[in-house]
């Protein structure tokens, strides 16, 4: 397989060469997280990497290097945080500030199903409002220098396409750089399947970057995706959060040199592989989180982190007990480590919905 799959057309100025990136997620996607998946980026590999949600109202007032959503480490590229946002001057002082801190682009949240988004016409509900979205992409792209994407959900389905074309357009027309599209609608939340179909047309029918997100949990759904829809990147959630590996799964058919630190070897295949690694990465993101965090919050985020994802383990639950049952970031290293000294098969796919 070459490493044309996918990145059709430029993104971040053609400096994004790699087709797959973590979505942002509400408590799971900070520094710690990230440093850990990072090690699996094939060598020479770049893509995007989020923030948590951003509120536009409350970044301007926050201290960005101690506030644990947009926490980072110094290395870090290819950063894109996403805000929500609808008002102008919370949105600029929010992009200034960003910019300042690190940003390589600035991701508008249109796809966010929660009430509280909803009460205050953030997320999902600017997707009732075509211009109003329009006018919102437009005042970030004022504000901003550079560029601005934007992360939406589908429409009912593919019949009235029309509809999120005529959507899409606006957002293209007000300056945005690429979209994400997530095809279900908020309705749906994380039931049903994504109707991917949605991101083929959608594609097909403009000229500039669509990446796909929704359902890929394995680096076999990754391919897929881009090969089926023909978008530019896949997205994935809590698949690839569980399963950081997969950029290296990825990588290997791309052709791409192992990650740093990996040169001899290959990337977790089997489920006892997968399983093992998984417990590798826990343990990592244990360490992390207290070098960020400290030990209180660093205990919540990792129980966070193995309530979402450890639905791929036939044994997630017992996982969970466990590290609910540490006292401290020691004993939890010691139980996880205990725990793991088990083997255990990682399971392909879960009802979980992405």
């Amino acid at each position: 397989m070459s490493r044309k799959l996918g990145l059709h057309r430029p993104i971040l100025d053609g400096k994004v060469n790699f087709p797959l990136c973590l979505a942002p997620m509400v408590g799971l996607t900070h520094v710690a997280l990230r440093e850990v998946m990072r090690e699996y980026l094939p060598q020479d590999a770049f893509t995007i990497w989020p923030t948590e949600m951003l509120n536009s109202r409350r970044v301007p007032d926050e201290n960005l290097e101690t506030t644990p959503e947009t926490m980072r480490s110094a290395s870090e590229n290819g950063l894109v945080p996403q805000i929500l946002g609808n008002e102008e001057e919370p949105i600029a002082k929010t992009v200034k500030r960003l910019i300042e801190w690190g940003a390589e682009a600035i991701d508008i949240n249109m796809g966010c199903p929660v009430q509280k988004a909803l009460k205050h016409n953030y997320g999902v509900a600017l997707m009732g409002d075509p211009s109003y979205a329009a006018e919102v992409v437009r005042m970030t792209v004022k504000n901003s220098t550079i560029p601005v994407s934007v992360k939406l959900r589908a429409v009912g389905s593919t019949k009235e396409f029309d509809e999120l074309l005529t959507f899409v357009s606006g957002l293209r027309n007000s300056g945005a750089a690429w979209v994400c599209l997530h095809p279900r609608t908020a309705a749906q939340k994380r039931r049903g399947s994504a109707d991917w179909e949605q991101i083929k047309q959608l594609h097909q029918a403009v000229d500039f970057p669509v990446i796909g997100n929704g359902d890929v949990q394995t680096v076999e759904d990754a391919i897929n995706m881009l090969s089926e829809t023909g978008c530019d990147m896949a997205m994935s959630g809590r698949g690839l959060a569980a399963r950081p590996w997969m950029l290296w799964q990825l990588g290997e058919e791309l052709g791409f040199a192992p990650p740093l630190g990996k040169e001899n070897q290959k990337a977790p295949r089997t489920p006892e592989e997968e399983g093992a690694e998984y417990g590798k990465v826990l343990l990592k993101l244990i360490q992390a989180s207290n070098k960020y965090f400290g030990p209180d919050r660093a205990m919540r985020k990792v129980r966070f982190y193995v309530r979402t994802t450890g639905v791929w383990l036939p044994f997630g639950n017992a996982l969970t007990g466990v590290c609910a049952k540490a006292q401290t970031i020691e004993q939890m290293l010691e139980l996880v480590t205990k725990f793991f000294d088990v083997p255990h098969e990682m399971s392909q796919r879960t009802e979980l919905r992405q």
